[in-house]
């Protein structure tokens, strides 16, 4: 075989080979590498551009895809020890023309955390108004989504800034009292009486810890790879001392029952979306919502847990796409009568 040719075929397979082992390396050594990268290049595929906002020295982190139109632009705050990019399995189904604006709550991810901070949800409902008003996002009412702990803040949020809003999604929202105990719930009180209440199911320092965490919050049976546990607890444990401290602040008498305690000054059209198996926050929740908010649109999820967002993105999107061309449609129903 000719010389050129032998190191033509020699330069190929290393240009090949260094990234596949690039790879390998870091799914063995780096996992928790691998996942920020993962992120990254999906953020990336997707649209969704990185930016800062800064209110006096406080720092937000958040995405965003399009810009402000005809239609509300549309707000996402996610759950508990989550951050922005859990919303991109739902913006692959909206969209490009949609405005979206997904941040990180405060202390997560790329937003400022302090000490001094105050982690309610009355807090964070603030801080979130103060991110609004940083980017202007108020100019026209958007539509407010959140889920989870994200989902109480939203609630509180439509309630005492009623202005800002048009609409309102909360997805397995926390802050509702529950005639039934879920099993996180049954887990809390068994921890309690044991004194082990540092053990918090939704803080995983093991994998093995993971693995359960993910069969809490979901339905659906994902096969998750050791060593991708391994790296999702990587990336979680530099942070588990601030979220023993906002899970305690959360789950406290001030925060507890926040939403609930504000659902009737809700205003805004609302939809509530849960999993009908949720384990994590009871789904006789959204029968509450749906009898004190006057304009409140109620969907059971079947055979769908805590993670709505995770397990069903693309009906998660739908849903929440039908339900603004509804009140799109009734607006102009109203507008021609």
């Amino acid at each position: 075989m000719d010389l050129d040719v032998l190191n033509m075929f020699v330069i190929a397979g290393g240009t090949l080979a260094i990234p596949i082992l690039a790879f390998v390396a870091s799914f063995l050594l780096w996992p928790s590498a691998l996942i920020r990268i993962y992120y990254w290049y999906w953020r990336r595929a997707l649209g969704m551009q990185v930016r800062y906002a800064n209110y006096d020295d406080y720092q937000f982190c958040y995405s965003y895809r399009g810009r402000p139109g005809y239609r509300p632009s549309i707000l996402m705050l996610h759950g508990f020890s989550a951050h922005k990019d859990m919303w991109l399995s739902i913006v692959k189904f909206l969209p490009k023309n949609l405005h979206l604006v997904c941040v990180d709550m405060p202390g997560h991810e790329g937003t400022t955390r302090s000490a001094l901070d105050d982690y309610s949800i009355s807090g964070q409902a603030k801080r979130i108004h103060q991110f609004v008003e940083c980017i202007k996002l108020n100019r026209k009412p958007f539509h407010l989504v959140g889920t989870s702990m994200g989902g109480n803040v939203a609630g509180v949020y439509a309630a005492q800034y009623p202005e800002d809003i048009c609409s309102l999604t909360l997805i397995c929202p926390a802050g509702l009292p529950s005639t039934t105990d879920s099993k996180f719930i049954k887990q809390l009180r068994e921890l309690q009486e044991s004194e082990r209440i540092d053990r918090i199911p939704l803080i995983p320092s093991t994998p093995e810890e993971m693995a359960d965490m993910l069969k809490l919050c979901s339905y659906v049976r994902f096969k998750v790879p050791q060593q991708i546990l391994q790296g999702l607890v990587d990336v979680r444990i530099p942070h588990n001392d601030f979220y023993r401290k906002l899970f305690l602040e959360i789950a406290g008498e001030k925060s507890r029952h926040s939403l609930h305690e504000n659902m009737s000054k809700i205003k805004a059209p609302t939809q509530v979306i849960w999993g009908k198996q949720d384990q994590v926050l009871d789904v006789s929740g959204a029968s509450v919502l749906a009898s004190a908010i006057p304009d409140c649109h109620m969907y059971i999820l079947e055979n769908c847990g805590h993670s709505v967002v995770v397990e069903r993105p693309r009906k998660t999107a739908n849903l929440i796409l039908e339900f603004l061309a509804l009140l799109h449609s009734m607006d102009n129903n109203k507008k021609q009568a």
